[in-house]
């Protein structure tokens, strides 16, 4: 229970998180103590058709990212841009690719377009704009273009690819927005966006956090209920054994 609490609070902690996904406790039941078995026979004959089980409680077997389309924020960035549907942005951290839905991008001192927090990393493949473009604009299939200098004509600088996974809630968060591949996530599928399962890029738009507040809000009190219940349950069962254990020594 307070595992669970705790990935509720990050929830709430990221509401305003660019890209951000939030996070959902899966539960699984502990063992159980076998009292008595079902199926065996007493000494008239019969069988005992249930058996006698007394389980030990519940645990979080894992956590499950929350994939669903965060809203649509209007932003005035030449280089924000969101993913409308499945994908993830690719970034360079060293010689790793990472992956983020985070799409506050602009550029950095040598013109390359880079994630707007952390270190800055690099958008993979790399897009370099010179320093006297203007009126940028990237389209839905993430083709990013703008005018240079006094030149009317639009020039092309480069092309955003998207990356989906066979299992997006194998990825292994890291924080500042990143995703890293793992072998349950399987390798990055990687193409152009607005092409077949992957989603379109709209420009001068971020894709805000998908966290309710209300409903984590919800979560939260409907959790720490439980976990008063749960203690409430303790509390009464070691009473009834201090109990017995004063009625033994009498």
């Amino acid at each position: 229970m307070a595992q669970d609490i705790d990935v509720i609070a990050h929830n709430i902690a990221n509401t305003n998180t660019t890209g951000f996904k939030s996070f959902r406790s899966n539960f699984e039941d502990l063992l159980y103590e076998e009292k008595q078995q079902p199926g065996v026979e007493n000494a008239a004959g019969d069988q005992r058709p249930a058996g006698l089980f007394v389980g030990l409680g519940t645990r979080i077997s894992n956590t499950q990212i929350n994939l669903s389309q965060g809203p649509a924020v209007p932003d005035d960035g030449d280089f924000s841009m969101m993913i409308n549907g499945s994908g993830f942005f690719q970034v360079i951290a060293g010689e790793k690719t990472l992956y983020t839905r985070a799409g506050n991008f602009f550029v950095n001192s040598e013109g390359e377009i880079v994630l707007g927090h952390g270190d800055g990393r690099r958008l993979e493949p790399s897009v370099t704009v010179p320093p006297d473009a203007t009126d940028i604009a990237i389209s839905v299939d993430g083709r990013i273009t703008g005018r240079v200098g006094s030149d009317p004509a639009f020039q092309e600088f480069g092309q955003v690819e998207v990356a989906n996974f066979t299992n997006a809630n194998g990825l292994r968060p890291l924080g500042g927005n990143l995703y890293e591949e793992t072998e349950a996530s399987g390798p990055a599928i990687t193409g152009e966006p607005d092409q077949g399962s992957f989603g379109s890029i709209r420009h001068k738009m971020l894709e805000g956090s998908n966290a309710d507040p209300v409903n984590e809000l919800i979560s939260l009190i409907k959790t720490q209920r439980h976990f008063e219940m749960n203690s409430q349950s303790i509390n009464a069962a070691n009473e009834a054994l201090q109990v017995i254990a004063r009625l033994g020594d009498g």
